[in-house]
């Protein structure tokens, strides 16, 4: 099994070189695997949270002929299967604990990417080494990584799958903080928080305000809640006119017992989003 001490990534939040620490102590630098053009407009501006960035980035998504079928609005499907923690995360799809009980996630993003849209995706990578034992490691011979890729839309399969997997961040409206921590969110094993098994708790559906042929991104999943609260605040929460027949007048979700509690508008993690992912991976002193 190749050892991951000698690869833990600290990646720059000021350029886009990428820092190499060995076990030894002693860091190189690298600029990783791409050679990239210029030619990006870089992050988005809009002030909208991770849920309706998405939405719009994946209205009219073009399905890849072999790809793989998109369900509760971003969530890849590898097979018929579904998977807050999806319940894969007990059989084994979270990503291994290694050197000095950090948890590393090879990676690789492709070179379709400019120079100004891959800093806006090591950023938010850099976010997790911030706030969790999460470390984002190049991918050099690693059989399970994550390849960032610019298909059609933004989306991600719920925990490890093996092998290469596919997060797809289109490079118009997907390059996007908010947007990655989402997806990379799913990659990691959590699933959208209005689709917690205790949701009806906390908010309520109204299928009538659906558009046709979407209510199924509503669905409920048999998820690993770990013990924390409902978050309205969560990244991963769809927002109020979440595919709404009317957006802006006609809500799909509803909270309750306070109907006009603010949901769907995170623009980073939520505090129990934190509190999940260090639970579910053990780290500690986050």
């Amino acid at each position: 099994m190749t050892s991951f001490a000698t690869l833990i990534l600290v990646l720059s939040l000021t350029s886009s070189a990428v820092f190499i620490t060995h076990a030894s102590g002693q860091t190189n630098t690298t600029t990783g695997e791409d050679n990239d053009n210029d030619s990006s407009e870089g992050e988005t501006e809009a002030p909208q949270g991770a849920s309706d960035l998405i939405e719009a980035a994946n209205n009219g998504m073009v399905r890849l002929r072999s790809g793989p079928t998109i369900q509760f609005g971003d969530v890849a499907q590898p097979s018929a299967h579904t998977r807050n923690a999806s319940p894969c995360t007990a059989r084994g799809c979270t990503w291994p604990k290694g050197f000095r009980g950090y948890v590393f996630v090879p990676i690789y993003i492709s070179r379709r990417y400019s120079r100004s849209e891959r800093n806006v995706i090591i950023r938010s990578l850099v976010e997790f080494h911030r706030v969790s034992c999460i470390r984002f490691v190049w991918r050099r011979r690693h059989r399970d990584y994550i390849y960032f890729h610019p298909f059609s839309g933004c989306w991600s399969y719920i925990g490890r799958q093996g092998g290469r997997q596919f997060v797809s961040l289109q490079q118009r409206g997907c390059v996007d903080s908010r947007v990655i921590q989402h997806e990379l969110l799913h990659a990691l094993g959590f699933h959208h928080e209005q689709a917690r098994s205790d949701r009806d708790n906390h908010v309520r559906i109204l299928a009538n305000n659906v558009l046709p042929g979407r209510l199924h991104n509503f669905n409920k999943v048999n998820t690993n809640n770990l013990g924390t609260p409902y978050d309205y605040s969560s990244i991963m929460h769809y927002s109020r006119f979440a595919f709404s027949k009317q957006r802006g007048v006609l809500p799909t979700i509803v909270p309750i017992p306070v109907s006009t509690a603010v949901i769907g508008q995170a623009t980073r993690m939520s505090g129990n989003d934190l509190k999940r992912l260090n639970k579910l991976y053990q780290c500690r002193g986050y």
